[in-house]
């Protein structure tokens, strides 16, 4: 202020000066008339500039006495380590202590300042910065920290420990100050102890306790030992609240250790009970870093309670106690030779399928040529067996091939009437072909020709004989597998094709934005982006967690070796109708694989999609991991209905449109579903409208309409079948499994409408996985119950496949992390590794679903080979 003063005066005296000049050269003659008429000239500008001289005097006297006055309120006080100073500070005062510690290059000590303010209510805060040789902190006492909506929360303890700056020196003495100044006028007492922190190093494999709060944050200093590149630092505490962030930075001035700062630097994450960070020593050059542990004003980020908001938006508001109990323990991670035998472990367990498979291969093939030295007729009546010889019962020759169970009598086609009565005999030769080998080899020699499904359907010009066909009481496979097996060969094709074009549009931006996930990870180091299992989560290159996504190669394997065992079976069928063999046309299940590829490519990509998943776990892309689980248990689904119905299973287009449908509504209930009543309402009544059509197709075997007389017709039904006369169901069987799925269905709609779970893709995931399973068990029941039996390496797969699916389903449920809690709440669900020091429980489900899935897919392959020498007229269908 004094030197403003002085400047302003300045100015004004070099004005005056130059004007007096200026008066000067103007009256010049005036000048010399009084210099003759006196012997003293007094000048004009000497008055001026006296008067500014003393001025000047006057200015330097009150700034110098001013000076006096505040130095005279600065005290410098020689202070000491672990002493407690009780002292009084205003604003007319300031103090600063001066401290001095020597650091060695060898030795690392903590310093910490712990300020107490002990009066109730204070005018102004007490500002004090801690000036030290490279970092300056400052912080004022009361310590005022905002949680959400800018609540105020006032701290009266505060503790800080001071960054350490590095020396080059063996030993140098270093020397820091802490000045204490406030605006308040009145007198503020306050307490203000240093002190040396105690193992500010941290040991490895030693545990450390300490207490933190929100005011009193705590950092230690770690450093790599030789020959470790790779530590987990593990934070623990016995209770879940306060809310907590553990953090990882680099050794560098100043540390964030609050709440609103400590996520500006470095790896962090909440915690309540558990926290773990894998720390490289690649990423700290310093081969060093600092463990921070803040305890948040709040607990809603770790799922706590919200404080209510308060009515004054400027009030400040009570914490209470926030003190919490942490551990703290640094742990090498594991060495390169652990990653090494984690991956030839993986490769080993999948490649020892393909040589398992090899071997079987073998052993079948041997069968097959010692079958075609001492070859079996297959399974005929006599008369069957006189139409092989190109007559009939009567010795006439049999009907054209293309003629579907009508039998041709001098070149007319029976009537429907013989139609009826073939189906009411009791012969169970429901629309059985007799066919000549020579009629058989036209035929396939016909079907080589290109012909695409929607050309013609074969089945269009008798309409009437296929609604009389598949309304029979007791249908056989023969009255299901009429259509040209060149049609239905192009249209099961279709099911490998389009999911292979699903999977290249879908997989591609999925791996796009995993890919930046893993860089906001890696860039932000906010470690709550993804939910790992952080106490078994090993890092390569960029990856945070490379054993999750190693164990998915089991899919991709045993998808891959599946492709192959039905691309191989489907070769020998080739070659087999090729050389008109007589069981590959005209006995067992009608051979189409095209289901079998679209299953196999299912599970390739249900492999890539869930490693892409582990990439960075979280609710947003949980739809990844479950995407192709819906198309697998649909296509099994398909595949099984397909077997006994393949001239009425659904299209590819239909299925893929109903199984994007599912994947729709996935999406919605993972973004609305959650505690939305309105939602699940909608999708209850969806759901079970789904189940009623899905059981009126299949009833009817797709001979029903739905169209404006719909109702009209089942209120006939109902009056005829059951008010006018009590009568029970034409096809029960089917009647009973359509009556259980309805029951499994309806109680699943009930659950989701009364729980409203919060995890909607694994409630979608579980109504599908229980109609595979009901469907399956009647499909092994009625196969049972039909005279069939299940031949030695069917009922192997199946008895491996439930054991498999036990333990998979065991590890499965251990639930090592869940996206449907806050991060913080998911970590502690964490366990260590359990298998090889690499994979965890979740990698362990990995391995074995994914061989129970393989087992799955065999079961479906394989389960009806004991029919390949049975006519099609002598198979049932359920």
């Amino acid at each position: 202020m004094c030197f403003a003063i002085q400047a302003a005066i300045s100015l004004v005296v070099g004005f005056r000066l130059r004007k007096t000049v200026s008066d000067k050269m103007v009256l010049r003659s005036y000048w010399k008339c009084r210099l003759k008429s006196s012997c003293f000239p007094a000048p004009r500008w000497i008055r001026p500039g006296l008067a500014a001289l003393f001025w000047f005097c006057v200015t330097q006297l009150v700034c110098g006495a001013g000076a006096l006055e505040e130095a005279k309120f600065v005290i410098h006080k020689d202070a000491e380590f672990d002493m407690t100073y009780n002292d009084t500070v205003t604003s007319e005062n300031q103090t600063i202590y001066a401290f001095n510690h020597t650091i060695s290059r060898n030795k690392t000590e903590g310093v910490r300042v712990t300020v107490d303010v002990l009066q109730q209510y204070l005018e102004s805060p007490i500002l004090f910065v801690i000036r030290q040789k490279q970092a300056v902190m400052s912080f004022q006492v009361p310590l005022i920290l905002r949680g959400l909506y800018q609540r105020k929360y006032p701290y009266k303890h505060v503790g800080r420990t001071l960054c350490q700056p590095p020396t080059r020196a063996a030993s140098e003495t270093q020397y820091f100050f802490v000045d204490v100044s406030t605006l308040s006028s009145q007198q503020t007492n306050y307490q203000l102890r240093v002190s040396r922190v105690e193992s500010f190093t941290l040991q490895t494999d030693k545990k450390f306790s300490f207490t933190a709060s929100p005011s009193q944050p705590q950092f230690f200093k770690y450093v790599f030992p030789d020959g470790v590149d790779t530590v987990i630092v593990k934070v623990n505490s016995d209770v879940n609240f306060p809310c907590s962030v553990m953090s990882v930075q680099d050794i560098q001035c100043p540390v964030y250790d609050l709440d609103n700062n400590v996520a500006f630097i470095g790896m962090y994450q909440t915690m309540t009970k558990k926290g773990a960070i894998t720390v490289q020593r690649k990423d700290f050059p310093s081969n060093s870093f600092y463990v921070v542990v803040v305890v948040k004003t709040e607990d809603e980020a770790c799922g706590g309670p919200l404080r209510f908001y308060p009515l004054q938006p400027d009030k400040l508001i009570d914490a209470g106690n926030r003190t919490k109990d942490i551990n703290v323990v640094v742990s090498p991670a594991i060495n390169s030779e652990k990653y090494v035998i984690g991956m030839l472990f993986c490769l080993g367990i999948f490649l020892s399928f393909y040589v398992l498979t090899l071997l079987v291969s073998c052993v079948e093939n041997k069968r097959m040529k010692r079958r075609e030295m001492f070859p079996n007729p297959p399974d005929m009546s006599p008369a069957e067996t006189a139409s092989l010889l190109g007559k009939n019962g009567d010795g006439k020759a049999p009907a054209s091939p293309y003629e579907y169970g009508s039998f041709a009598d001098n070149g007319s086609t029976l009537s429907s009437e013989a139609i009826t009565d073939s189906a009411t005999s009791t012969d169970n030769n429901y629309g059985y072909l007799e066919r000549s080998l020579d009629s058989v080899a036209r035929s396939r020699q016909e079907s080589l020709s290109s012909v695409e499904e929607d050309d013609y359907d074969t089945l269009e010009d008798i309409d009437s004989d296929k609604n009389i066909v598949r309304t029979k009481k007791y249908l056989c496979v023969s009255d299901l597998a009429r259509k040209d097996k060149r049609i239905l060969s192009k249209k099961y094709q279709i099911y490998f094709w389009n999911i292979a074009t699903i999977a290249v549009f879908y997989a591609l931006p999925v791996i796009q934005l995993v890919i930046t996930y893993q860089t906001v990870v890696n860039v932000t180091g906010n470690q709550d982006i993804c939910y790992y299992n952080f106490l078994c989560a090993h890092p390569l290159g960029a990856l945070s967690a490379f054993n999750n996504i190693l164990s998915n190669l089991g899919y991709v394997m045993l998808g891959l070796l599946f492709l192959l065992i039905v691309l191989k079976r489907d070769v020998t069928h080739n070659r087999a109708m090729v050389r008109n063999d007589l069981n590959a046309l005209e006995c067992g299940i009608p051979k189409h694989f095209g289901v079998y590829y679209a299953m196999g490519t299912a599970l390739m990509m249900e492999g890539l999609l869930s490693a892409c998943y582990h990439v960075c776990p979280n609710y947003t892309n949980f739809q990844f991991d479950t995407s192709f689980m819906y198309m697998i248990a649909g296509l099994c689904m398909l595949k099984l209905y397909q077997k006994r119905h393949p001239d009425i299973n659904a299209s590819a287009y239909t299925a893929y449109a109903c199984l994007a449908a599912v994947i729709f509504f996935s999406v919605l209930g993972v973004v609305f579903g959650r505690g939305n009543m309105a939602f699940w309402i909608v999708f209850s009544v969806i759901h079970i409208l789904a189940t009623l059509l899905l059981s009126t197709q299949l009833y009817y075997m797709g001979r029903w309409r739905l169209d404006a007389g719909v109702m009209r017709r089942i209120v006939y039904v109902i009056y005829t079948d059951c008010i006018r006369q009590c009568s029970g169901p034409m096809y029960i069987d089917r009647m009973v499994l359509l009556v259980m799925g309805n029951i499994v269905n309806w109680s699943l709609a009930a659950y989701g409408l009364i729980e409203r779970p919060s995890d909607f893709a694994s409630y979608l995931l579980a109504i599908a996985i229980c109609n595979l399973l009901l469907y399956f068990a009647f499909y092994i029941i009625m196969k049972l119950r039909s005279g069939e039996r299940i031949k030695c390496l069917p009922l192997v797969c199946i008895l491996f496949t439930a054991v498999v699916w036990g333990f998979a389903l065991y590890f499965f449920f251990q639930g090592l992390s869940t996206w449907q809690k806050t991060p913080a709440e998911s970590r502690e669900h964490n366990r260590d590794c359990i298998l090889l020091s690499f994979f965890d429980d979740h990698d362990i489900w990995h391995f074995l679903s994914s061989i129970a899935m393989f087992g799955s897919f065999l079961v479906l392959l394989t389960m009806d080979d004991d029919l390949d020498t049975v006519q099609r007229d002598k198979i049932y269908v359920f």
